[in-house]
């Protein structure tokens, strides 16, 4: 079964928000083997300009999960997810993600197409302070393999 293709412009609701920690991103930073200074060291990242460690590029994916989730879970979606392959993984960013920022996420199904009898879901997670100032967009491109039934 492939991929319901009126989910293109869904909107879904807000994710409840995420204050990025500090440990979390140091954490991160150790796991991606990202090892500047600015990702653990307090004292670098001020003097730097910013008010903590600052978040490796790839960070809001932690964010970016639970608006994923919902994707996933729709129960119109018909997204079977043993057969999800992660596509592509991009962000478009506004500012640098700090520890001590409390942001929310919100997922927009931006395409659903069919190839090869496989599906690819598009979708952009825009994630925002509470106060609404964007901070990075992540656009995700996930591919649903075709089942035995889909030949």
């Amino acid at each position: 079964m492939s991929v319901n293709p009126d989910l293109v412009n869904l909107v879904f609701e807000p994710t409840p928000s995420y204050v990025v920690g500090r440990e979390k991103v140091r954490e991160f930073a150790r796991a991606v083997m990202a090892f500047d200074p600015l990702h653990h060291d307090v004292n670098y990242a001020r003097n730097l300009g910013f008010a903590d460690v600052v978040a490796p590029p790839t960070f809001p994916v932690v964010i970016q999960e639970a608006t994923l989730h919902q994707l996933l879970a729709h129960p119109e979606a018909n997204i079977d997810f043993s057969r999800v392959v992660h596509g592509d993984q991009k962000f478009d960013y506004q500012r640098l993600v700090v520890a001590g920022d409390e942001l929310v996420g919100q997922l927009t199904v931006t395409k659903v197409q069919s190839l090869g009898g496989h599906s690819m879901v598009t979708s952009e997670t825009a994630m925002s302070t509470l106060e609404g100032e964007l901070v990075v967009t992540a656009v995700s491109t996930l591919v649903v393999r075709a089942g035995e039934d889909a030949a």
